[in-house]
């Protein structure tokens, strides 16, 4: 019998020691929302709509929070470094070249806030830098809303924004909605920075990538796409079969000097609700599959982060050590007409949903 309780008790001590460590709303300094699954949890502060941790498990079935991010909200509140972590971009993700468009022959401006000329995910108060309103709350999901009155960060229109995040299984699911009292462009992402084995730990030079796109959108010196929509072929962006992602990013292809590594978008095949890309860690096993209707993916490789800014951890965040994968339209879309729109009219429904789906193998 004594040796059946010391069994049980080590039984009992190793599963609580694999369980996930989560943030404190005290030591976190404002609201958290935590959220669970069987192969998911995450937790999200109303700040910016923003996925503060999020856990899964490895081959070896131990739980690793797989995005980078801050401890604190006075940290995600004022940013010394990267900014968007895990947040929820708009009113358009990515870049407005210029920070400027025309729709139906007025102009609108818009803040500047990259490379001195440019407009950067909504500008200098974007989506990320607001409070969401709190709508609804379950164990498995979050419904945030956001208002914004016409001419903030110079884009047009009254909007009203709807964002739930929900888990099922090994699912975290990303659905955004959005109308607008005057025609506007409307692009909205969620931004994670993955770091599959956990914050600090291994280079995503090493994940393996599969992208389901024949072609890819170039960039100028600036990041702002050409308006060529270019074949992924004999390429460095071809990921139609898995790649890892090391494997060509340091060939001098001027694409990949302009974004110091892979900062692009991939022009997505197919449509409506399909899979479009792959990613996995062989050091943990972890996989994520996305899922999603929009026609774009913006893949960041991590390429300016140089070891000053720590993670939630305290381990600093290394040279390429996180990968952003972003569901969402073409960059600057508003400005190329041969792009696919991402023009919201009066009346008219924005929405867009995203699957990231998590395994281990």
């Amino acid at each position: 019998m004594k040796r059946y309780l010391i069994l049980l008790a080590g039984l009992v001590m190793a599963c609580q020691s694999n369980r996930p460590t989560l943030l404190k709303e005290s030591e976190f300094g404002g609201e958290l929302y935590t959220l669970k699954s069987e192969g998911v949890v995450a937790q999200v502060t109303p700040f910016g709509a923003r996925v503060v941790t999020l856990f899964t498990q490895d081959k070896e079935g131990q739980w690793t929070d797989i995005v980078a991010g801050h401890n604190t909200l006075a940290a995600y509140e004022e940013p010394v470094g990267e900014r968007f972590f895990g947040a929820t971009v708009g009113p358009v993700a990515n870049r407005i070249g210029n920070a400027s468009f025309q729709i139906e022959w007025e102009s609108w401006h818009t803040d500047v806030n990259d490379h001195g000329v440019n407009t950067l995910h909504g500008g200098s108060k974007g989506f990320d830098m607001r409070p969401w309103k709190v709508e609804s709350a379950t164990p498995t999901s979050l419904t945030l809303s956001l208002e914004c009155p016409n001419g903030q960060e110079g884009f047009p229109g009254n909007r009203l924004i709807t964002l739930t995040y929900s888990l099922e299984g090994s699912d975290f699911k990303v659905d955004i909605s959005g109308t607008s009292t005057k025609v506007t462009p409307m692009n909205i992402a969620h931004h994670p920075f993955f770091c599959l084995s956990g914050e600090g730990e291994g280079s995503v030079e090493d994940y393996i990538v599969t992208i389901a796109a024949s072609a890819y959108t170039p960039i100028d010196s600036l990041s702002i796409p050409t308006g060529e929509i270019a074949p992924v072929e004999g390429t460095p962006f071809d990921f139609r079969t898995p790649h890892t992602l090391g494997e060509r990013i340091n060939e001098p292809d001027v694409q990949l000097q302009y974004g110091n590594g892979y900062d692009h978008n991939w022009c997505l095949d197919g449509e409506g609700m399909r899979e479009v890309c792959r990613v996995e860690d062989p050091a943990s096993g972890r996989t994520v599959t996305i899922l999603t209707d929009q026609k774009g993916l913006q893949l960041y490789s991590g390429n300016f982060f140089n070891g000053s800014e720590n993670g939630k951890n305290g381990k600093p965040l290394g040279f390429r050590s996180a990968l952003v994968l972003e569901a969402q339209g073409w960059p600057d879309a508003v400005n190329h007409p041969e792009f696919p729109s991402i023009v919201l009219f009066p009346g008219e429904e924005y929405h867009s949903s995203t699957i990231f789906r998590f395994g281990a193998e």
